[in-house]
């Protein structure tokens, strides 16, 4: 495309200067200039076309290594990708680890309080019951109350109506 541009540029000039040159008139001279510009376009031309073909290559060479250098970079993303996954995979079972120990610590806490809850549930009921019983001992032992039971005794040896009471309540 270059050289067809060049090529048409020349042949408009050639055609100028030809039109110009009827209308003056060429001397030899004028006819020998105009050959050695034709060369002289001619070398210009080719030289030209050598730049552009250098210029070509050079672009050739460098699409080469930036096609390269992007295959490079692109290597240097999947790494990062790569990496990145196994980050995440790795954080993900951190992640398990810690939500199963949580659950391992929340099991053993619920355990623990229900056993001291259970604990403190039955030693209560026991203190209870020994403190009741330890109380009716002392009452029957030491109070006022046995003299009454042992009086209603001797009494119901007579009456027969307060044995069956007493009998009823368990007291002979």
């Amino acid at each position: 495309m270059r050289k067809g541009v060049f090529a048409g540029l020349i042949g408009i000039f050639l055609m100028v200067g030809g039109a110009f040159a009827q209308q003056v008139g060429f001397t030899q001279e004028d006819r020998e200039r105009l050959i050695r510009l034709e060369a002289t376009l001619k070398t210009f031309m080719e030289q030209v076309d050598r730049r552009f073909e250098q210029m070509d290559k050079r672009f050739s060479d460098l699409r080469a290594d930036m096609d390269k250098r992007f295959e490079q970079v692109d290597k240097r993303f999947e790494q990062m990708d790569r990496r990145i996954s196994d980050l995440r995979i790795d954080m993900n079972r951190r992640f398990e680890q810690m939500t199963d120990f949580l659950w391992i610590i929340v099991g053993i806490f619920t355990a623990l309080t229900a056993v001291v809850i259970g604990f403190a549930y039955w030693d209560r009921r026991t203190i209870i019951r020994r403190a009741r019983d330890e109380a009716i001992e002392r009452i029957e032992r030491e109070g006022r109350l046995v003299d009454l039971i042992g009086a209603l005794r001797e009494l119901a040896k007579e009456d027969k109506k307060l044995a069956e009471i007493l009998r009823g309540f368990r007291l002979m």
